[in-house]
């Protein structure tokens, strides 16, 4: 009986992808044979970036990654639609692999992987982030690109490919930034 390969999805919208994410790809590799970093569709989450675009960005990433680290399990890149677990199954995972950052993270992870047990069988494993890490998010990435003047300031928390990937969304008046805007000036309004 031949050995199993343990294969772990990595799922996310990565609107933009950030250090954090990257930090826990780089320890999902130590951990797993080989990790599908699956690039989805939030629909609770206002896009910024297309399917497209997020999964280029993550694909160009994860290449300089492998070339700059080549020891570690194999990395790829897909996009998919619908639930996370039929696609993971799809593929024969082993588990999931989710970062936590903080408490709220890990409360909201448990019930997650609770029901992801519970209804399709697939185990959830947990990476701690980097402390640098802890409070970054793509929602904050985005609510100051969406807000802030300077957008070199994130050079801490995102890849110079997305700094550049954002500034441009900024400059086109992306309507998801517009809408984050909007949404400061009625709260600074209303108070």
């Amino acid at each position: 009986m031949g050995t199993r390969k343990h294969l772990a999805i990595y799922p996310g919208s990565f609107d933009p992808i950030t250090y954090g994410h990257m930090d826990v790809i780089q320890r999902g590799r130590r951990l797993f044979d080989e990790l599908i970093v699956a690039v989805g569709r939030n629909p609770a989450k206002d896009q910024l970036f297309s399917a497209e675009e997020r999964v280029r960005m993550v694909r160009v990433l994860i290449e300089d990654l492998l070339a700059r680290e080549p020891e570690g399990a194999k990395v790829t890149v897909r996009g998919f639609t619908g639930l996370t677990v039929d696609f993971a199954r799809s593929l024969g995972a082993a588990a999931l692999l989710r970062g936590v950052r903080n408490l709220s993270d890990l409360q909201y992870e448990i019930q997650q992987a609770v029901t992801n047990r519970e209804v399709a069988g697939l185990e959830t494993a947990f990476v701690v982030a980097g402390q640098s890490f802890a409070y970054t998010s793509s929602s904050l990435i985005k609510q100051i690109t969406a807000m802030g003047d300077d957008l070199d300031a994130l050079k801490h928390m995102v890849p110079p490919t997305v700094i550049e990937a954002l500034k441009a969304k900024k400059a086109e008046r992306h309507p998801a930034l517009e809408r984050l805007r909007a949404d400061r000036d009625h709260a600074v309004a209303g108070e």
